[in-house]
């Protein structure tokens, strides 16, 4: 029965991902509480029920033909489902690791959430040793917790990955990998039916996968949701500007949603030097198709590395006679010294504010400053997973314009 398919749901978190794992959690507990209970209203309607009888019968069937008795005695609130599925992770001296499932998930669709992209100090073993895994630990450590799933008699894996690692190393310029396309068909052999992310670099990398689906999915919304509070988009002088040929598209899409002007950034690189830092990129020169003068820039990009790239585009605009810029970035992360050549930035008047998602953990490092904001996007992925569960159409979840239209014209 569809109701009870909540209980058939597995929730691992990997090292690293347990805050936005927690997140997840939390929303899928208000999603199916909240679901069910406009359900029962229906139902009680319907058949001239009370309410909590209908709920009382809901509770029945789950302890009839689910794996557990819900330990609710006298049956008349719902409980949602614990979710979550308890692992130990082991990292041995050599730097191997292990991961234990704790509890059985035979035959249940199981969901691992890995953030690669998480560098913070993480502890193993119970240890309060701590390790800064790099994203090949990270990626490693995800291989490691789909074996022992599929050891474990999972039904399905479906890896949840904020940050889709190595995805910018999707095309060949010489002999060199498609380690993008490699990491994704590794999963697909390994027996991952699903990959759902955020603003995957390149949507070529889909391209190469035989069977394994993957979801885009997009914080458009929740990005001009944090936008529409930090300034007034209905009557602010505001121009869209892409940072790249490579973000027009994404830039169109919010250029177009807004019903403004779209403005674009060409730049010149020096190909046989590599960007270390945001001091020391290899753009030679900058030029503006557009007018950004005396007005708000927006501009939107997939993600924000050593930042230098950004930081280069957003002094070109002062040049250029911009009077405000914000830019959005889906995966911030921020890598090297980056949080301070930006809090520099940001103390000369090169910008107003960045925003960013909580795909990429970070703490009050960068949570802490004023020019940062912070888009949290797990109630996005919790509805994607809830979908997916009661087979549903993910469609107005992927292409939010329509609840992009409504938040501008409330």
């Amino acid at each position: 029965m569809s109701l009870i398919k909540a209980a058939n749901i597995g929730i691992i978190a990997c090292p690293g991902a347990e805050n936005f794992s927690e997140g997840i959690l939390q929303q899928l507990k208000i999603i199916y509480k909240k679901r069910l209970n406009k359900r029962a209203s229906i139902l009680a309607e319907k058949y001239g029920l009370k309410k909590d009888e209908v709920i009382r019968q809901i509770n029945l069937t789950a302890d009839m033909f689910g794996s557990k008795i819900t330990r609710n005695d006298k049956g008349q609130d719902y409980v949602v489902p614990n979710f979550q599925i308890p692992v130990r992770f082991t990292r041995f001296a050599n730097g191997e690791f292990k991961s234990e499932i704790l509890s059985s998930i035979r035959g249940v669709d199981i969901y691992i959430i890995q953030d690669v992209e998480n560098h913070y100090p993480l502890c193993f073993n119970g240890s309060e040793q701590t390790y800064r895994l790099s994203v090949n630990d990270q990626a490693f450590l995800l291989f490691v917790t789909i074996d022992a799933v599929l050891q474990a008699g999972a039904l399905s894996v479906t890896v949840v990955l904020p940050s889709y690692p190595f995805s910018r190393q999707h095309k060949k310029k010489g002999r060199e990998a498609l380690t993008a396309s490699w990491f994704g068909r590794t999963l697909e052999q390994m027996g991952v039916v699903r990959l759902i992310t955020l603003d995957i670099h390149s949507k070529e990398i889909e391209n190469t996968f035989n069977t394994l689906r993957l979801e885009n999915l997009h914080a458009s919304y929740q990005i001009l949701l944090k936008l529409s509070q930090l300034i007034n988009i209905k009557k602010e002088n505001i121009v869209v500007v892409a940072p790249d040929l490579g973000a027009a598209d994404r830039n169109k899409y919010f250029a177009g949603n807004m019903k403004r002007p779209l403005a674009l950034l060409y730049k010149e690189r020096d190909y046989s030097r590599i960007s270390e830092n945001a001091n020391a990129t290899n753009i030679t020169s900058i030029k503006l198709l557009g007018n950004v003068k005396g007005k708000t820039v927006f501009m939107a990009d997939d993600m924000l590395g050593t930042g230098g790239t950004l930081l280069k585009a957003m002094t070109h605009l002062k040049e250029m006679g911009a009077e405000k810029i914000i830019a959005a970035v889906s995966l911030p992360f921020f890598s090297g010294e980056a949080i301070d050549h930006f809090e520099r930035g940001y103390r000369d008047g090169l910008f107003y504010r960045i925003i960013g998602t909580d795909a990429v953990y970070h703490d009050e490092t960068l949570l802490g400053k004023e020019w940062y904001e912070s888009v949290g996007i797990a109630d996005l992925f919790a509805r994607i997973i809830y979908r997916l569960n009661y087979n549903q159409s993910l469609a107005t979840l992927l292409d939010d314009s329509n609840i992009i239209q409504r938040l501008l014209k409330g």
